[in-house]
């Protein structure tokens, strides 16, 4: 990077942290620290939730997602506007009437102790495991860029984030939170009108779109119905609802933000604002993946987006049979070049026939490049190892090559940024039922606000090593877009289900709940391992048996009415 890039990005971070550390100096005991004494206005609830779930991963590799396969994506959110509506019906009121810590809380009050201790230990789990991720996204950035140790990255950006998070708890969090957003989506929209404006200058905007959407990188609908498809109509909007209801609903990470809220009225609508803008927000952000694609239409890409895995194949033994399928891909490009001009040229000239011939001369020359670039990245495969995938890397590349000085820190900034709200508000989460569901609750009873107040920090801490040291392991999950929402898939079936007994099926006891619960679980594991199912359906799968077991075997273990705290 450029001095005026390293300048823009290092004045961001460091403003960032001191901005956190600022806004949570008055923090000064527990009902500050885990739900910023509920006093946040609409606009901090909502852009906070979005910068919660709107991590590095999504501003990283989403755009990666659309220039490898296309707009699909986008239906992964598509249950998500109606899951807003239900839990402001539902969820909102329920947590704002028992003045709960965490979402867990409730379940002892419905069902019983172990209930409780099952779901909030699903959630440590996951989330703990989902953090580490998010940390190691952004540090993928400075280890390539600088040649640093990715581990000494990692530990610089999990450390920075656990530190405001743990002096100044859910105050410091959404504060932060509200100003990152802001200034990661500015990021973005410069971006993409930079990546428009690099277009070459007899390619206007809409013949870049049409290029894109010849090779299928506009496809962002599919209305067949495939249990194996991984993004569909179907199951963005069924298994999708599922995983949105349970991920705000029941993820405490995402339930501590709406819990902030001064009144119902203010979480409420900070969730509907989320349910309206999540969907626009996902299609930009995949839309600027696909005009990455379109740009390098015209514009030589690399055979593959990750510089280390290159120049690490590039020195070894097969050195030489890579450098000849660089060779080979440079004239593939080449030809799929003059099938793009063609095509914009039969498009400028109104000949619709000349078109579609050219098109089919774009979709073939398209297959030969990626039938070169699929060879050379076997020969990046190392023994033992899975396929290497640089979807992570796409975006990252066009950036440091292609943006101007001054462009490139503020992208930077935005992908540190998402990174930071999201990870920081993980750690303001688990420490919350860390200390609330698992301390206070099981191991040394109510010992006073002070003790705990300080046992929340020390939690923070402690989350944040956790997620350190996973981060260290996260660059063999593939596309970090869905392996995040793979993980989470694994869990929140499980935990929507409990809580769905606990809302809407008054006389089910904790044992029938608990059963359910673990059974559930259990059948969300047998369907990782042994079928193809796609992941988002693990939620509805999760959820469904966790309920019809619990109806199932309710009137032989004994239920109970509905706690009178509701």
């Amino acid at each position: 990077m450029r001095p005026l890039d390293w300048a823009v990005l290092l004045a961001a971070l460091a403003g960032i942290v001191a901005y956190g550390l600022w806004k949570g100096r008055r923090t000064r005991d527990l009902d500050d620290f885990l739900v910023a004494d509920r006093r946040m206005r609409w606009h901090h609830v909502a852009l906070s939730i979005m910068a919660t779930q709107a991590s590095a991963i999504t501003f990283l590799s989403t755009p990666g997602q659309g220039f490898t396969d296309g707009m699909r994506f986008v239906q992964f959110y598509l249950g998500l506007p109606v899951a807003m509506v239900v839990l402001s019906l539902t969820a909102v009121p329920i947590y704002r009437r028992l003045k709960v810590y965490t979402a867990y809380e409730y379940l002892e009050g419905r069902f019983d102790l172990k209930t409780r201790t099952l779901a909030a230990g699903l959630f440590l789990l996951q989330r703990g495991l989902s953090t580490g991720v998010s940390i190691y996204a952004p540090s993928v950035i400075l280890s390539v860029i600088m040649g640093w140790d990715i581990r000494a990255v990692i530990f610089l950006i999990g450390g920075s984030v656990t530190l405001y998070t743990a002096t100044g708890g859910a105050r410091a969090v959404d504060n932060t939170n509200f100003q990152q957003f802001l200034i990661i989506m500015g990021g973005m929209l410069v971006a993409f009108f930079t990546i428009i404006w690099t277009l070459p200058a007899d390619v206007s905007f809409v013949e870049a779109v049409s290029v894109a959407g010849k090779l299928g990188r506009l496809n962002a609908m599919d209305f067949s119905f495939d249990l194996k498809n991984q993004y569909n109509f179907w199951s963005g909007l069924v298994g999708g609802c599922f995983l949105a209801l349970s991920y705000f609903g029941t993820d405490q990470s995402q339930v501590q933000r709406y819990l902030t809220g001064e009144s119902v009225t203010q979480s409420r609508l900070g969730l509907l604002f989320n349910g309206l803008v999540k969907v626009p927000m996902q299609f930009f952000i995949l839309f600027l993946g696909a005009m990455v694609f379109a740009f390098y239409q015209f514009t030589a890409p690399p055979v593959f987006f990750n510089p280390v895995e290159v120049e690490r194949v590039r020195a070894g033994a097969q050195g030489a049979q890579f450098r000849a399928l660089e060779e080979e891909y440079g004239a593939a490009f080449a030809e799929k070049e003059r099938a793009a001009r063609a095509y914009v040229g039969a498009l400028r000239a109104g000949d619709d026939g000349a078109a579609d011939a050219a098109a089919l001369g774009l979709k073939s020359a398209q297959e030969r490049a990626d039938g070169v670039r699929a060879g050379a990245v076997e020969l990046l495969r190392e023994p033992g190892k899975r396929r290497p995938d640089d979807t992570n890397y796409v975006f990252l590349n066009f950036v440091i090559h292609y943006l101007p000085a001054g462009v490139v820190g503020l992208v930077f900034a935005a992908v540190f940024f998402a990174s930071m709200s999201s990870s920081a508000s993980a750690l303001n989460a688990l420490a919350s039922t860390t200390v609330v569901d698992v301390q206070r609750r099981l191991v040394t009873g109510d010992r006073g606000e002070r003790y705990h107040f300080l046992s929340s920090k020390l939690a923070a801490v402690f989350w944040g090593l956790f997620a350190i040291t996973f981060a260290q392991y996260a660059g063999q999950l593939g596309s970090l877009i869905e392996a995040v929402n793979r993980l989470g898939s694994l869990f929140y079936g499980t935990i929507l289900g409990i809580f769905l007994l606990g809302f809407y099926f008054k006389r089910v006891g904790g044992t029938a709940a608990f059963t359910g619960a673990v059974l559930g679980e259990l059948a969300v594991l047998g369907c990782f391992f042994f079928t193809e199912i796609a992941f988002l359906w693990y939620n509805v799968v999760g959820a469904l048996v966790v309920v019809a077991t619990a109806l199932a075997i309710n009137p032989l273990v004994g239920g109970k009415a509905e706690d009178s705290r509701q």
